[in-house]
This record gives C-alpha cells, structure tokens and sequence, in this order.
C-alpha cells in the first residue's frame, strides 16, 4: 500500500492511503466543494523493507472558498 503526505492547504501535514490510480493530482472532497494536490517528485520507500510507498502531494487550490467568513461577521 502506498501513502500520501499533503503539505500545504486545509489538509497539510495529512497523510491518505494513495490508490494505485492517482498519478499526479490527487483530488478530494472538501467542505461544499474540492480541494486539489499535485504530485511533488518521485516516490521515496520504493524497497521491500523501508516502509510503506510515499509520494508528496502540495496543495494546488480549491474549487470553493475554504473559509470565507473565519470571524462570523458580515463585513
């Protein structure tokens, strides 16, 4: 099984077990809309004994505001 580590955006520092499919966008629900990451470099841990398969994916935008009102107010 391979992972995900997500740097930047609403999910950075996440990790996601990665489907055999993505190639090199990883697009994921969020909120009302989606949330887009990219592929960053090669896999790392790509040995039988060195840990699970790793690819980074950094934050590229969303499709909705992620938070367009963070105080509440209605300026």
């Amino acid at each position: 099984m391979a992972i995900a580590r997500l740097s930047g955006g609403p999910l950075d520092g996440q990790v996601l077990p990665l489907d055999p499919s993505v190639d090199d966008a990883l697009i994921v629900p969020y909120g009302e809309g989606q949330i887009i990451y990219h592929r960053d470099g090669a896999l790392a841990n790509t040995g039988e004994s060195d840990g699970p398969t790793e690819a980074r994916f950094v934050f590229v935008e969303a499709t909705e505001d992620i938070n367009p009102n963070p105080d509440g107010r209605d300026d």
